[in-house]
């Protein structure tokens, strides 16, 4: 089934990652305990992880016990700066069509460019300390 909102696959894992290491912000998670509870691919989430971190979102240590940790507390940081981290900053809403075909009046009235907005809104205001209670229950059946 197709869905008219669609959030990439990456954003999608880093968005569930970072809410899964905020559920025990001080523990370690390997690469492969989370692809796993996330049913990825190990290489897809490891360039996502090096996003995150190249965004200071998380920190990792290599070898034995290694894995990866929050960079900063759940409630420092909200969905939109992961987002950000995972895809680059949100731009403004163009056409679904990909054509200039309306010349300016978009067919669609005024609902994509609040639809966007709301979105936006609603990931800088949720912080991942705001999603700890559900991914509280993930975290500990991993």
């Amino acid at each position: 089934m197709n869905s008219l909102i669609h959030i990439s696959e990456a954003a999608s894992l880093a968005l569930h990652t970072m809410a899964y290491l905020a559920a025990e912000p001080g523990r370690k998670a390997s690469t492969h305990e989370i692809a796993r509870v996330m049913g990825a691919s190990e290489a897809h989430l490891a360039k996502v992880m090096q996003r995150l971190g190249k965004a200071g979102l998380v920190v990792s240590q290599r070898g034995p016990g290694g894995g990866f940790t929050m960079a900063k507390r759940p409630e420092q940081v909200n969905l939109l700066e992961v987002y950000a981290a995972a895809e680059g900053q949100l731009g403004e809403v163009g056409c679904l069509l990909g054509r200039p075909v309306c010349g300016g009046h978009c067919i669609m009235g005024e609902l994509l460019g609040k639809l966007s907005q709301e979105i936006k809104d609603y990931f800088a205001n949720t912080k991942l300390s705001d999603l700890t209670a559900e991914w509280g229950k993930v975290a500990s059946n991993a």
